[in-house]
């Protein structure tokens, strides 16, 4: 059986963003999408998931290149101290991670924080993620796992790409090749953290690799070469308009590519379309 989740990243990040995410889910070719907690169209996101109660919904964490929940004197190790923003360089989180500057209490208070907004206005929230995929690292994972397990969620983003669909994404990036390549070494710990928290996963994602570069032709080849498990597509639709102009973001035109192309899934009928909130229990053998 192949089971595939599409999920739409950074719900909430402008209406555009909003508008394709409930265009896409209304076409039926987009399952689930995760939220941003503080974001300039958060209000208006959550508003759209309550309406549709068919959407999975979960949380996007955002720890870099945002606005944290928690005022900055309790996240001082997260936070810029000059902005009291997160660092807008992922770069620079990462050299943080890896010397250890980043304390595991701050990351989960602030995860926590992030998930209370969005379930305390009434989301029932299926499963998380993080903005620009910064739980690959296990001093960022274990945390924000267990901020979610307290909010009663179970389930998480795989954010590792298969060497299959690697190798079935055309014109892929070579800096980006290289930086999904080298990342792949995260890979046993990360399943491992996600196991001794009680956590399912998917069995990897798609179109990580593609991200800025996500079009029909990149669908196709992947969907047709993706093999019988339970998958999930990462994407990013939207509409490039006068608010997305003024994010900082890199996937400006890009957007509209893959809002436009995920039509293509429709080519591929014997895909069972599920979202998050369909995964098995844990502990329990997926179907």
């Amino acid at each position: 059986m192949r089971r595939l989740i599409v999920n739409a990243d950074d719900f909430a990040l402008t209406g555009g963003v909003n508008r394709a995410v409930q265009e896409l889910h209304a076409q039926g070719v987009l399952t689930s999408a995760t939220l941003m907690a503080r974001a300039p169209a958060t209000d208006q996101a959550i508003r759209q998931a309550l309406e549709t109660p068919s959407l999975g919904v979960g949380c996007h964490v955002v720890l870099v290149d945002g606005e944290p929940v928690l005022p900055p004197g309790e996240i001082r190790n997260l936070v810029d101290q000059q902005t009291g923003l997160f660092h807008s360089a992922l770069g620079t989180f990462l050299r943080r991670v890896l010397s250890g500057s980043i304390h595991a209490a701050e990351v989960e208070a602030e995860a926590a924080a992030q998930i209370a907004v969005l379930q305390q206005r009434g989301l029932q929230l299926t499963h998380i993620d993080t903005h620009k995929h910064t739980h690959m690292f296990p001093a960022v994972l274990r945390p924000v796992l267990r901020a979610a397990r307290a909010a009663g969620i179970r389930a998480v983003r795989n954010p590792f790409e298969p060497l299959w669909a690697r190798r079935a994404t055309p014109n892929a990036p070579f800096a980006r090749s290289i930086q999904v390549a080298l990342l792949r070494w995260l890979q046993p710990a990360f399943q491992r953290v996600v196991a001794e928290e009680g956590f399912t996963t998917p069995d990897g994602a798609l179109g990580v690799l593609a991200t800025g570069t996500l079009d029909a032709t990149t669908i196709n080849s992947l969907l047709k070469q993706m093999p019988p498990g339970t998958w999930e597509l990462v994407t990013h639709p939207g509409y490039n308009d006068h608010d997305l102009a003024k994010v900082h973001t890199r996937l400006l035109g890009s957007r509209e590519t893959e809002r436009t192309s995920l039509e293509a899934i429709r080519q591929f009928p014997d895909l069972e379309l599920i979202s998050f909130a369909d995964l098995p229990d844990v502990g329990n053998p997926r179907s």
